[in-house]
């Protein structure tokens, strides 16, 4: 069962200090589903099917909806059209239109974050075991990025375990934030610690931080709050040394790490250059973290932010990404298309991503 305080906080009236997920999400959904329908994209062109070449590209950013995750995000009330309509079925049909051959999948915020600790460790992993189902009964479309019952720690350790030596994933998907905790809090280091120990990937979608939820009434929570959670959550990592502590974990960022772009010259200069960080952290040692993170496509399919994401941070760094359902293959497809050609477009399509999930090679 869901604990009382999260109930109680379900049917308070102020919204502000809510469990991270969005009140606003289902208008957020509807506008998408709406502008897909219309064929509009941030691009300005309507997107198209790739299904004439046979499907290559690697999609890290892909969404599924377990049964019982649905189920449960019915009772905290973070429902939408898509959710409710999603079938493996429109994925493989998605992918297929966008040339993609495989989708690393996890399901979209909150996760299982506001369900308590023992709901979550269940809906883990129940979405864990649907995932590698998933992954079975459909070979070479689709990998795994495990849920996590974080924020709980020994319960997240022993799901880690299971999933990796029992179901075989491919790496983990986590929360920017969880509550009023980021990244490179104190708490998360024995899950980091067991994730460096295992060279593993850790793929990471935004959220709503329990500071910023509602902030601005009538501006969805994905408008603004989900790139800024990404990019505080990039900072709490590196300015805590955790990135620095656990070189061996893969960190991937979606939608492009968010507002990194606009914030790079306050992290590159602003930061090194000024008390309490100068001296402590080197504009060297600050583009070595921001250049060894990976960053996905989803969302960005603009030339005006694939364009700044390039430049801060190359090409081999770019992983392709869709946000399905919320996001289409074709659309993000064409977006990368037309901005990177060549070995860079090869790259950011399949091979970038082959270094992360190795297996994909075959």
């Amino acid at each position: 069962m869901f604990t009382s305080a999260f109930r109680s906080r379900m049917s308070a009236s102020c919204v502000c200090c809510t469990e991270p997920f969005a009140a606003t999400v289902v208008s957020r959904r509807k506008v998408l589903a709406g502008g897909a329908a219309l064929g509009l994209t941030a691009t300005g062109f309507a997107p198209k099917a790739f299904a004439q070449a046979k499907p290559h590209r690697i999609d890290v950013h892909h969404h599924i909806v377990p049964p019982t995750w649905l189920a449960a995000m019915d009772v905290i009330g973070r429902t939408d059209f898509l959710l409710k309509n999603w079938s493996v079925q429109k994925t493989l049909e998605d992918m297929d239109k966008g040339g993609i051959a495989t989708s690393m999948t996890s399901p979209t915020t909150p996760q299982v974050t506001p369900l308590g600790k023992d709901v979550a460790v269940r809906i883990a992993r129940e979405s864990n075991q649907f995932a590698t189902k998933m992954m079975a009964d459909h070979p070479g479309r689709f990998g795994v990025w495990a849920t996590l019952p974080l924020p709980h720690i020994d319960e997240s350790l022993k799901e880690i375990a299971y999933a990796f030596d029992t179901l075989k994933v491919d790496g983990v998907g986590c929360m920017t934030s969880y509550g009023d905790k980021w990244l490179g809090h104190p708490m998360f280091a024995p899950v980091w610690e067991e994730l460096n120990r295992r060279k593993a990937t850790v793929y990471t979608h935004p959220t709503g931080a329990n500071c910023c939820t509602n902030l601005v009434q009538g501006v969805p929570d994905y408008v603004v709050e989900f790139g800024t959670d990404t990019t505080r959550t990039i900072a709490s990592l590196i300015l805590s040394g955790t990135s620095q502590k656990y070189k061996d974990i893969n960190w991937i960022w979606s939608h492009g790490g968010g507002a990194l772009t606009a914030f790079a010259y306050r992290f590159q200069h602003q930061l090194v250059n000024t008390p309490p960080y100068r001296g402590k952290i080197t504009l060297e040692q600050m583009n070595g973290e921001l250049k060894r993170f990976y960053y996905d496509t989803a969302a960005i399919p603009g030339v005006s932010t694939m364009h700044a994401l390039n430049d801060l941070v190359s090409a081999k760094q770019i992983v392709y990404g869709t946000d399905f359902p919320y996001g289409s293959g074709a659309l993000h497809t064409a977006g990368v298309t037309g901005f990177f050609k060549g070995a860079d477009l090869m790259a950011v399509d399949r091979g970038n991503a082959e270094r992360l999930v190795p297996r994909l090679k075959a």
